[in-house]
């Protein structure tokens, strides 16, 4: 009851004298404190409205426009052409002022009019400027006219500092393609999966639905689009992730490594401290809209544009809630606690007091208080987490039936509402021992799923601390997409090692309150235990069955791959497609993600990498042509890659706008055999890839082991791979590959073998220069 009696501002008793009031002063200067850092959190996101809606301009601009009208009326000049006084015709201000006090407000009117309407020309104008791509598609040295204008007055708009969503509303909204561009662009990526007759009665197949369903469908979705924000994202959020039925543990929940070579502390305790500490650091960021706008660079590294920031909203306090047909997001506002586990037992942690963030020795202390806490898990208690790692359904029935009132709604009220959740995990983890190899394909198993009921899977993120030091994360997909997160723990990792610190015995830096109180344990009331069971039964197999294998490649990197004047992505995806038709004999569809942030509220578009063009470099290599035949034919395998790549960002993809046509056919209640058979194609071969963007954040020159091993997830097919890799400074990159057990022709360890040696094949059909 420590906490309940802390929690009380003022204790009083009646008496026969009268009423006997006690105050604790200490307590009403704690609810003062945290009143203060509620409001001036209030004041700043009214700022920061009030800056976001006159971007490109600033509020101060204002002023320069009525001090410049007022200047031009006492030069006896009127620039409004009679609007002034027709103003001041409508003022209700002649009884209160006098005819010059009138004309004075009027001309204010006027000013505010005018500057308001100066804002919109430039945000129409901004908008126009970030609707040209053309730029992607030019090549370095031949850049053309209208880009060297448009280059320049994109960097005149962007001239001033903007915050985290300035951009929003000067974002272009994704465009639908023809649908006749897109059955075409389709056709072409599956024709090499195709034998001739196949490809003929796919081809009628898609003239058909052209010039009957196609169409109709085509005219909702531009409906739709000219009434969204976005055509795609909010169906894709929600038939894609939320209605899922099936475990999210796996299947859609990815995860982040640690640094590959270094683990900061060996303190548990001191690595939970610094984490949280800076996972909250950033949260201050993006609440206060600090955090710069992710931009990607032009051809000219010194014009940058920007992409879309929605997906930072959702951040933090976010939780998806299980449901019996769709699960649904729910997001609060903001969170003073974050939820740990450790050892079958939840805890709340309190992160303010008095209105000020713990240290992060202090947070050390109370996360230390957990660890040495030996009171053993409630009944149910230990494997609750395992309703989060199996079928929605089960959880949304049991969530309705147990955890709707009473003590039980308050605990998980506690989880789901925390900034994120935290596992202290009983096991060590990372690159040791006398297997090195096999420890880092745990680790990547251990981060994926856990024991199954360690993790809460719905949380937008949790963050994972090993006994010896070593972290990592768990991210829920349907609120965002991975180079939203790894963004996120770029700055944790490089916050935690270099600004951080840790003392020399491994400890956080800082002094200790000792009067603060206990971490508040969880308390719960299980009837019974059976769906626990059952769900975590299904988790168990599902993990079972996931096989990971991560694999840092070090013979060379995209240093080297640069001055063959190669994309790096693109020669990484042709080696992939390489190592494949060696390792099953033929092609396969394979999906590449690729983010259309470019756009408001953009999500992802799927880049179809086997192209007809990497089949034939493929074919001409594994039949012995000669190199030079080889060459030609991989220079153009990977300039048609780019160029996909190039098409998916800029709204010209395939399959979010087949996606939509199948979405708005579902609603009209009409069949299409051809969008039918296309969206149950399987993805045997899917990769991602895990962007650096913040690599000023680390000095690889000064501190090279401190390299991130970036993160993976788990294969889309029961026959197939998933694939994640990131390419790490100038000579590395890291391979992250699960498949499934029970299918015996995908072997993660063979296919990794074979990308080391056709990677390396790769590299000396790119070797020589134009």
């Amino acid at each position: 009851m420590a906490e309940a009696h802390q929690a009380v501002a003022f204790q009083f008793t009646i008496t026969p004298e009268g009423i006997d009031l006690q105050l604790s002063y200490q307590a009403l200067n704690q609810i003062y404190l945290s009143g203060v850092r509620s409001w001036k959190k209030r004041v700043s996101r009214i700022r920061n409205r009030v800056i976001k809606g006159v971007f490109p301009a600033s509020p101060s601009s204002w002023l320069f426009v009525a001090i410049g009208i007022l200047a031009t009326m006492y030069m006896q000049s009127d620039p409004s052409m009679g609007l002034i006084a027709k103003i001041q015709q409508h003022l209700p201000l002649h009884v209160s002022l006098s005819a010059q006090g009138q004309t004075m407000v009027s001309a204010l009117v006027f000013s505010t009019l005018l500057w308001l309407s100066l804002i919109l020309a430039l945000r129409f104008c901004l908008k126009l400027l970030l609707s040209y791509h053309q730029w992607m598609f030019e090549q370095h040295g031949r850049i053309s006219n209208t880009t060297k204008v448009w280059v320049t007055l994109v960097r005149l708009f962007s001239s001033r500092k903007p915050l985290l969503y300035s951009y929003q509303t000067s974002l272009p909204h994704l465009p639908v393609p023809p649908i006749k561009d897109t059955l075409s662009r389709y056709l072409e990526s599956v024709r090499p999966l195709l034998t001739d007759p196949e490809f003929k009665r796919m081809t009628d197949l898609a003239n058909h639905f052209e010039s009957n369903l196609g169409n109709r469908l085509q005219r909702y979705l531009k409906l739709k689009a000219l009434w969204a924000t976005n055509y795609v994202s909010d169906w894709w959020e929600e038939y894609i992730y939320l209605r899922s039925r099936s475990p999210i543990m796996v299947n859609s929940n990815y995860y982040g490594m640690d640094f590959l070579y270094v683990t900061p502390t060996p303190v548990q305790a001191a690595r939970a401290g610094n984490t949280i500490t800076a996972l909250l650091l950033y949260r201050r960021k993006v609440n206060r809209e600090e955090l710069k706008p992710v931009r990607r660079h032009t051809l000219l590294q010194s014009t940058v544009i920007p992409l879309c920031a929605a997906q930072c909203e959702r951040m933090f306090n976010t939780t998806r809630t299980p449901g019996t047909e769709t699960d649904v997001l729910q997001h609060w506002q903001d969170s003073e606690f974050v939820a740990v586990y450790h050892k079958g037992r939840f805890f709340r942690l309190w992160v303010y007091r008095a209105g000020r963030l713990l240290s992060p020795r202090e947070l050390e202390y109370q996360i230390q208080r957990i660890l040495d806490d030996t009171s053993p898990p409630l009944p149910g208690e230990e494997r609750l987490g395992a309703l989060t790692a199996g079928d929605r359904i089960p959880w949304a029935q049991m969530r309705k039936q147990y955890f709707s009132s009473g003590v039980n709604r308050r605990s998980l009220d506690a989880i789901e509402r925390a900034a994120f959740f935290i596992t202290l995990d009983d096991e060590e983890q990372g690159m040791r021992g006398d297997d090195p190899a096999g420890n880092l394909d745990r680790y990547a198993k251990s981060l994926l799923h856990g024991k199954c009921y360690d993790r809460w899977f719905d949380k937008s993120f949790s963050i994972v601390i090993y006994k010896n030091g070593k972290s990592g994360l768990n991210a829920e997909h349907s609120w965002a997409d991975a180079p939203t997160v790894a963004h996120l723990w770029e700055y944790t990792l490089a916050t935690d090692a270099f600004h951080l610190g840790y003392t020399e015995d491994g400890h956080c830096k800082g002094e200790v309150d000792r009067s603060l109180p206990h971490p508040q344990r969880l308390v719960w009331d299980i009837p019974s235990e059976a769906q626990v069971c059952t769900s975590l039964a299904v988790a168990q197999a599902l993990a079972d069955d996931v096989d990971c294998h991560v694999f840092p490649f070090r013979e060379f990197g995209k240093g080297r791959i640069k001055k063959c004047r190669i994309s790096p992505d693109a020669f990484i995806q042709i080696s992939l497609q390489l190592a494949y038709y060696r390792d099953r004999g033929g092609f396969c569809l394979t999906y590449e993600a690729s983010m259309t942030r470019l756009f408001r509220e953009g999500r992802t578009e799927t880049v179809r990498s086997c192209s007809n063009q990497s089949c034939a470099f493929i074919k001409a290599l594994e039949t012995g042509e000669g190199e030079e035949q080889c060459r030609r034919l991989f220079r153009v395998a990977s300039e048609k890659h780019q160029n996909l790549y190039r098409m998916a960002m800029t709204g010209a993809g395939i399959d979010r706008h087949l996606f939509c046509l199948y979405v708005v056919s579902k609603y009209l209640g009409v069949e299409s055999p051809f969008l039918k058979e296309v969206l149950s194609e399987p993805w045997r071969l899917s990769t991602s890839q895990t962007p650096v963007q913040q690599m000023e954040l680390f000095d690889l020159k000064n501190n090279p082991d401190y390299i991130s091993l970036g993160g993976g997830f788990g294969p889309v097919a029961d026959d197939g791979y998933g694939v994640s890799y990131i390419i790490v400074g100038e000579d590395m990159i890291n391979f992250h590959v699960s498949s499934k057990h029970s299918c015996s022709e995908t072997v993660n360890k063979l296919l990794l073998v074979i990308i080391n040696a056709t990677s390396s094949q790769t590299m000396k059909c790119s070797s020589q220069n134009y």
